[in-house]
């Protein structure tokens, strides 16, 4: 990349012959806010999926028998069955222990639930990153690369939600920032 200086012109700022225009980047700045606020929605609606098929077995991944309503544990099946690598034992260890159901299940649903509102983006993003990293440890070598997959790039694409202010477009991030609570506690925007 290389660095340009940009010179704005406003109303009244434009010398003989230079025509005026729109500061620099406007459309692309513009384009930029709505396709990162698609991407949130999109990965918050993969959380939010995640946690009604669970809950009640809508079928896509899970059964209607195995949902947590009818007794089903959300964690036994991927970490039991699927758990490989170096920490194998310690998920096949808590596989369908009911504090791992209920911190995965609230997880799947705060996580989803924020970043479709657009709210709460940096908690959002840490436990999303932290779950993310974790799920990516559970298939430790992946199957495709020797390191890399589609749970990392998440764990980053959530990182840069967090960091571009996401939830300011197509969200609820704007009027969440101006609570008295986010502002006296900035790490909740």
């Amino acid at each position: 990349m290389t660095a340009m200086a940009e010179r704005h012109t406003g109303p009244g700022s434009a010398s003989r012959g230079e025509p005026r225009t729109a500061p620099a980047g406007t459309l692309r700045d513009r384009a930029l806010r709505y396709l990162w606020a698609g991407l949130r929605i999109a990965l918050g609606w993969t959380f939010l999926w995640a946690f009604l098929d669970k809950t009640f077995g809508l079928g896509h991944e899970t059964e209607a028998k195995a949902a947590w309503v009818n007794g089903g544990s959300p964690t036994r099946g991927f970490l039991q069955f699927g758990a490989a690598g170096p920490f194998e034992s310690l998920y096949h260890g808590i596989a369908g222990s009911a504090w791992a159901d209920w911190l995965f299940m609230i997880g799947l649903a705060g996580i989803g639930v924020a970043l479709m509102l657009g709210i709460g983006l940096r908690i959002a993003a840490v436990a999303g990153g932290l779950l993310f990293v974790m799920m990516w440890t559970v298939v430790l070598p992946p199957e495709n690369n020797p390191f890399m997959d589609d749970h990392l790039i998440n764990a980053a694409v959530l990182a840069t939600l967090a960091l571009t202010a996401a939830g300011d477009t197509l969200g609820l991030g704007r009027p969440w920032a101006r609570l008295p609570l986010v502002r006296r506690l900035p790490w909740l925007r």
